[in-house]
């Protein structure tokens, strides 16, 4: 297969089985970029069709000099070098990252005449108060990953600029950054595991974690999954794709390296379990959309009824990645070996799986001397350590015992109350999602640190959404409006801004 030339666009297939091509013409105020797209029904067509869309708006080079603003050379860095080679969902951090933070703040400074000292005090800025949007929600600066993330930007943007003679030196190295955290790997304990799951099948997505838990299958990879994607004689199960959201619209693509693409066999347990929610799914996906005709259930839904079902379970808070790690973890304290781990999920390789579970791996390695000393050294058993001041080794630890968990079914919120959920340590989210008088459900969200907190901001917002509610009423009364939301969220237009285009270009085919 050939090689795609720097430049020449995204290309992507669509759900509907078409291919897209896309390219970025300009950007808004606001920083997000403007873009220009041809559809095709073969790969081919699209790159040829792309190729003369890009000619007839590409950009020219002979503006490039050294004095020239840093936020142009950006700019031009990432659309003919950067974002060709990039998934659609690392074009969006990118193009976030430099029209967001980095062309506001330094932009204006000349190529040749940006400094280190430039730089540092742009991330010191971007740290005390860098976040433009959800201040509510994160607070006024940018988190110390985001720093380090915009600042590898400038970096590379500023190694091809060296590359290119246009500076002899790269400024950016040398800046002192916010320090590296590794994100804590949090797992369930089994009992937390058993709990959780009695759950999940109260309240009907049991077969969506059950599925993950016994595979550790990344979020998009799960969702993805279509019947035709497993075999139920062999149990054989097919990973070749991924849905992700771009800016509220689901892609599909293939998986996130060629070492994704791969095949699992699943417990025969799992398989039963499967065979019977077929029965009651009319889809070709396995986990389909409970609102969308012909698709599957979106990543941020399974999130946030992962929160709600961790909840009501009374487990700690996890990730969805973290049952990727639970799952993991588990597999390695049960005997699998690191290679089949690593196969299953779809590492580069098996270097990547110990660096991740160096931890486990250390615990396995204990166990496997301690072994090892009574076998072949002879040495006598430990006797039962239930005596004070005694340890047991690990392989001595008795599993914990099984639960006698029963589903939380609650207080019941009134109806009009909304619903709060914990999605994080020190976060809560408040929804209230009314029926409006265009007969659809609009949804809105706050959020706080402490659920008391929480609860206030969602009484003030139900207050405002029905005030709103009773004025698109009286306004469709008098057929002056549709009945929808009368100042409905930035996000909620785009939307509706973005269904309006692929309709009409439907209507022009």
């Amino acid at each position: 297969m050939a090689k795609k030339k720097q430049g020449d666009g995204s290309v992507f297939q669509r759900r509907d089985g078409r291919w897209e091509g896309r390219i970025v013409v300009g950007y808004k105020e606001n920083g997000y970029a403007k873009t220009k797209s041809v559809t095709a029904h073969t790969k081919t067509e699209c790159q040829e069709k792309l190729a003369k869309l890009r000619e007839e708006c590409g950009r020219r080079s002979e503006k490039i000099k050294p004095d020239m603003p840093f936020g142009d050379w950006i700019d031009f860095w990432y659309q003919n070098y950067s974002a060709p080679k990039l998934r659609p969902t690392t074009q969006a951090c990118y193009s976030g990252r430099i029209y967001t933070h980095i062309i506001p703040s330094i932009g204006n400074i000349p190529l040749n005449k940006l400094t280190q000292n430039d730089l540092q005090q742009f991330y010191g800025r971007l740290k005390k108060s860098g976040r433009k949007r959800f201040t509510d929600k994160y607070g006024e600066g940018l988190s110390d990953r985001m720093v380090r993330m915009c600042h590898a930007t400038c970096r590379s943007a500023l190694e091809k600029a060296v590359q290119d003679g246009l500076i002899r030196v790269n400024p950016a190295i040398g800046c002192k950054l916010p320090p590296k955290k590794a994100r804590e790997m949090r797992v369930l304990t089994r009992e937390e595991l058993q709990r959780f799951l009695i759950q999940a099948k109260f309240e009907g997505y049991y077969e969506v974690f059950l599925l993950d838990l016994a595979t550790g299958l990344r979020r998009g990879e799960l969702m993805a999954l279509q019947w035709d994607d497993l075999n139920f004689e062999t149990g054989v199960l097919n990973v070749n794709k991924q849905v992700y959201d771009v800016r509220g619209q689901l892609q599909i693509s293939t998986p996130k390296t060629k070492n994704s693409v791969r095949k699992i066999v699943l417990p025969p347990a799992v398989v039963a379990v499967l065979r019977e929610y077929k029965e009651t799914v009319d889809s070709r996906w396995m986990f389909p959309s409970p609102v969308k005709e012909d698709c599957p259930i979106t990543p941020g839904v399974v999130r946030r009824r992962l929160q709600f079902i961790l909840e009501h379970a009374g487990c700690k808070h996890v990730r969805f990645h973290d049952l990727r790690h639970t799952f993991a973890t588990l597999a390695l304290e049960n005997g699998m070996d690191v290679k089949t781990l690593s196969a299953m999920l779809g590492h580069v390789s098996a270097a990547t799986t110990l660096d991740i579970y160096t931890h486990i791996t250390d615990d396995m390695r204990l166990t496997a001397a301690a072994n090892i000393d009574r076998g072949i050294g002879k040495a006598a058993p430990q006797e039962d350590a239930s005596e004070p001041g005694q340890e047991t080794a690990p392989a001595q630890v008795e599993k914990p015992s099984m639960t006698d968990f029963k589903p939380y079914v609650g207080r019941k919120r009134r109806s009009g109350t909304g619903c709060i959920s914990e999605i994080s340590d020190h976060l809560f989210e408040g929804r209230y999602s009314p029926k409006w008088p265009d007969g659809k459900k609009h949804a809105r969200n706050v959020y706080a640190h402490t659920r008391e907190e929480c609860e206030e901001k969602l009484k003030v917002l139900i207050a405002e959404m029905k005030a709103e509610i009773v004025e698109a009423q009286r306004l469709k009364d008098m057929g002056e409006g549709d009945g929808s939301p009368l100042n409905p969220p930035k996000e909620l237009k785009k939307a509706k801004k973005t269904k309006k285009k692929s309709k009409s270009a439907k209507k022009l085919k």
